[in-house]
C-alpha cells in the first residue's frame, strides 16, 4: 500500500459507507457512486442470494437492514445457539445482527459495532421497526470495541476487516471480548496473489470496496495465532469469483482476491 495514515483510510471508508447508509429503502444496494463494491446492475437481495443467504433468511429482516454488503453469509458457519452473546464487527444497517437475533431468542443479546454514525442510526431505526428487543447497535472502530474484557461468546463479521488499517489490533480487540472458548466466525477478503500497483495503491477506487486492504491467507493465520487463538482456519471459497469479478469490471480482480471462511477458538 503507499504512503496513507490510517486516519486517511478510515475516514475514506467511514465517508464511502455514509453515502451508502443515506440511500433511500427503494433504491438501496451497496453501490454507493464509485463505492466499487458489488455488481451495480443488480439490487441488495439479489447480491445477498449470491453470497448464500436464503430466501427465508431475506424476508426476515425489516426494509433496509440488507445493503447488499459483504463477500458471504457468516450466519452459515458460526453455529449460533440460543442464549448467546453475538457481537457483530461491522454491524451495517444491521442485517446479520436481525438474523443472528432470531438465532439466540430473547435469552441471547446481539451487539453490533460501527464507525460510521448514520449506519448506527439506520441499524437502530430498523431495530424499533421489526421490534428487534435483543440488539444493542453501539458507535466505535474495531480496533477500539466498545465492548467489556470476556464478554461475547461468538465474533461474526461480513468483508470489514479486510477494510481495517490495522488488523492484527482488530484480532487482539476480538480476542479481548471474547470469553474462554468463544468463538470468530467470520466472512471476508484474503488475496490469492499479490496485487497489482495500480489496484493496491489506489485508496478511492478500491480501499472502500473491500480489495486492497485484504490480506493473504498465511496473514490472517499468522496475525490469528498471534492474538492467541487457537484451531484457527482460513479456508477460500473459489465460487466467490464469480461475483468479486463484478466489483471492479474489468480490472479482473478476482484474479486476486476470494472470498474466504475464518474461524477460530479463544482457548
Amino acid at each position: 500500500m503507499n504512503q496513507v495514515s490510517n486516519d486517511q483510510i478510515r475516514q475514506n471508508v467511514r465517508s464511502r459507507y455514509k453515502e451508502i447508509a443515506l440511500l433511500p429503502v427503494e433504491t438501496e444496494s451497496c453501490c454507493a457512486p464509485s463505492a466499487g463494491c458489488c455488481d451495480t446492475s443488480v439490487n441488495s437481495v439479489d447480491i445477498s442470494a449470491k453470497l448464500g443467504y436464503s430466501d427465508e433468511e431475506l424476508t426476515a429482516v425489516p426494509d433496509g437492514a440488507n445493503l447488499g454488503l459483504g463477500c458471504g453469509n457468516p450466519q452459515a458457519i458460526a453455529e449460533l445457539q440460543s442464549g448467546e452473546v453475538v457481537l457483530d464487527l461491522g454491524s451495517g444497517g444491521g442485517f446479520d445482527c436481525f438474523l443472528a437475533s432470531r438465532q439466540v431468542g430473547e435469552a441471547g443479546r446481539v451487539i453490533g459495532v460501527d464507525m460510521t454514525p448514520e449506519m448506527i442510526s439506520r441499524a437502530r431505526g430498523n431495530a424499533t421497526k421489526g421490534k428487534f428487543t435483543n440488539t444493542d447497535f453501539r458507535l466505535g472502530e474495531i480496533e477500539h470495541l466498545p465492548v467489556a474484557d470476556q464478554t461475547v461468546d461468538v465474533i461474526i463479521s461480513n468483508c470489514v476487516i479486510n477494510l481495517s488499517p490495522a488488523k492484527e489490533q482488530v484480532f487482539d480487540e476480538a480476542f479481548r471480548v471474547l470469553r474462554s472458548g468463544g468463538r470468530l466466525a467470520i466472512s471476508d477478503i484474503v488475496t490469492t496473489a499479490e496485487l497489482p500497483p495500480e489496484i493496491k495503491n489506489d485508496l478511492n477506487l478500491m480501499y472502500a470496496g473491500c480489495i486492497s486492504g485484504a490480506s493473504s491467507v498465511d496473514e490472517v493465520k499468522a496475525m490469528l495465532t498471534q492474538s492467541g487463538f487457537t484451531d484457527v482456519v482460513v479456508e477460500p471459497k473459489d465460487e466467490s469469483k464469480a461475483f468479486i469479478k463484478d466489483w471492479v469490471p474489468g480490472a479482473n480482480v478476482e484474479n486476486y482476491i476470494v472470498s474466504a471462511v475464518i474461524k477460530g477458538i479463544k482457548p
